[in-house]
């Protein structure tokens, strides 16, 4: 029988703890930020491989969806592999990995064969795949399950500033700028949009490596949880990882509502831009796609912040109802944008999807794996959880590109009934007051 438990009353941490922590988290999240920055570039280069090398929005699609299938086949490894190496090894592992990948990508460019792009975002998709459950696993460590929600909003924050720095770096690689107010930077060719990343996260990555702790202990403080070992020497055996977690019913719940966010999120991510620029012919340059490029992960990052303040908060470490509710909301914003036929519309609508998309994601996809999993096992509960994000994302490759390769006007519908099924299973287990057992 499911049990009602209460979480625990902890004492407040130590002298110089909390500012060690935000230390800790800032390059944590600098090195995640540059892994969305070589992720979500291919969005933008999109439209310029399709005019050079004539690709169908199916062919890009296929490019997508063998990325985010590779993710999510490498999330699920690898979370085992973040609980066994420790975060902060894991997360090097996987900028290593996609630095190379970007750079290889932009050298294919020379060649233009979509088996070669395809073959290289795949094992792109697998070395980040090492990110999210590292990044999880350290964090686990340092936060208490009252203040997780609030470390998920800053986790969809991190993400999002990704994209913000994508969109409008790669756009202004696209068009030229003016370096420092000195330098005149002439537009370039779309590999620069995978070259330039690659470069930030190598630096990131440095940095990371020098200041990042995996734990409390590490940098000279006592556990966050005094009744759980969180140092480096405890390793949890594979068996009890499948134990804890692939038996918990709520994890697979969980799991199959968060491959609806996935579906929703990668419609939105991965075609918006080609989506502006061929139904509505708004250029990177223009001010419309430079406000939408900037509202997007905007409002995304404070849905990220306000819904996970509201679940610790308001419902005390309840996620089930907060996303619930944006799942319904996010269903009847998509609905009523496939009514409106306008530019305007278009950002509005696209704005407000992101907005719920994005909400869901950080409660479900960064507090509710460390809720499920503890210190000891957060990085198994995030790479099964999140493994389902992308499962359902890789609908929105192949298979939504040979709908588009129809007609734009399925774009909105296609999205819709992922958000009542993904309500649907959050009422399920509205409850909850725990997501451990």
């Amino acid at each position: 029988m499911l049990e009602r438990t209460h979480a625990p009353v902890f004492c407040s941490h130590s002298a110089g703890f909390r500012p060690r922590r935000g230390l800790n988290w800032a390059f944590i999240g600098l090195l995640y930020t540059s892994f969305y920055l070589c992720r979500y570039n291919l969005p933008l280069a999109s439209s310029e491989i399709r005019n050079e090398l004539g690709f169908s929005k199916a062919q890009i699609g296929s490019i997508i969806t063998t990325a985010l299938l590779a993710y999510a086949c490498g999330l699920i490894v690898n979370g085992l592999l973040a609980d066994r190496l420790g975060g902060k090894r894991a997360m090097l592992i996987g900028a290593a990995g996609t630095i190379i990948m970007n750079i290889t990508f932009g050298v294919a460019s020379f060649w233009g064969l979509l088996w070669l792009f395809v073959l290289i975002r795949g094992i792109d998709g697998y070395m980040q795949a090492f990110g999210a459950p590292g990044m999880v696993k350290i964090n686990a460590a340092w936060f208490r399950q009252n203040e997780r929600g609030g470390f998920a909003g800053i986790f969809g924050f991190m993400i999002n500033l990704g994209r913000f720095g994508i969109n409008n770096l790669g756009a202004a690689l696209l068009a030229g700028f003016v370096f420092l107010g000195l330098i005149r930077i002439p537009p370039l060719h779309w590999r620069w949009l995978f070259w330039v990343p690659a470069g930030i996260a190598l630096v990131s990555a440095i940095c990371m490596a020098l200041i990042v702790k995996d734990t409390p202990e590490q940098a000279g403080f006592p556990p966050v949880d005094p009744h759980t070992d969180t140092s480096d020497r405890v390793q949890v055996a594979v068996a009890d990882v499948f134990k804890v977690i692939a038996r918990n019913p709520v994890v697979w719940i969980v799991a199959c509502a968060y491959a609806c966010t996935g579906a929703v999120r990668q419609g939105i991510d991965q075609w918006f831009p080609l989506f502006m620029r061929e139904v509505y012919h708004v250029n990177f340059e223009s001010s419309q796609f430079q406000i939408l490029a900037a509202s997007i992960p905007f409002v995304a990052s404070a849905g990220s912040l306000i819904s996970g303040f509201v679940s610790d908060k308001l419902f005390h470490g309840r996620r089930a109802p907060v996303a619930a509710f944006l799942y319904f909301l996010e269903t009847a914003i998509i609905l009523t944008a496939a009514q409106f036929h306008s530019v305007d519309a278009a950002i509005f609508f696209l704005i407000l999807i992101s907005l719920t998309a994005n909400s869901t994601h950080s409660i479900l996809g960064a507090a509710a794996p460390m809720d499920i999993g503890s210190a000891k096992m957060a990085g198994a509960a995030a790479g099964v959880i999140d493994s389902f994000q992308y499962f359902g994302g890789s609908l929105a490759g192949y298979f939504l590109g040979a709908l588009l390769d129809q007609s734009w006007g399925s774009y909105f519908y296609f999205m819709a009934p992922f958000g009542i099924i993904g309500g649907i299973l959050m009422l399920s287990i509205l409850g909850r007051i725990t997501l451990t057992r």
